[in-house]
């Protein structure tokens, strides 16, 4: 990222009630390697912002150690994994 590049703030939310412990994985957080941990606001919702530098991520939420889709996120491709990631375009 050049230093004229600026970051944008990205909201990432996800219904998991009952969940323990969400984080947030993707590209940008070299998946397992550095996951972002998410907050409860309540009514079983989970919660993150973070800045990311336009362009494409993918991603996908990791709910108590289980991997989850973001079924807010229409566009999605598929991993090696069999399943899909989302993906969060940044303008």
């Amino acid at each position: 990222m050049s230093k004229t590049e600026k970051l944008v703030p990205q909201e990432f939310t996800l219904r998991a009630p009952g969940a323990n412990h969400v984080a947030l994985v993707g590209d940008f957080t070299h998946w397992q390697e550095r996951p972002i941990a998410m907050k409860p606001i309540g009514g079983g919702l989970w919660k993150v912002q973070i800045s990311l530098a336009p362009g494409t991520y993918h991603y996908r939420f990791l709910v108590d150690g289980e991997w989850r889709d973001d079924p807010e996120c229409t566009l999605r491709v598929p991993n090696p994994f069999g399943t899909e990631n989302a993906v969060r375009e940044v303008k």
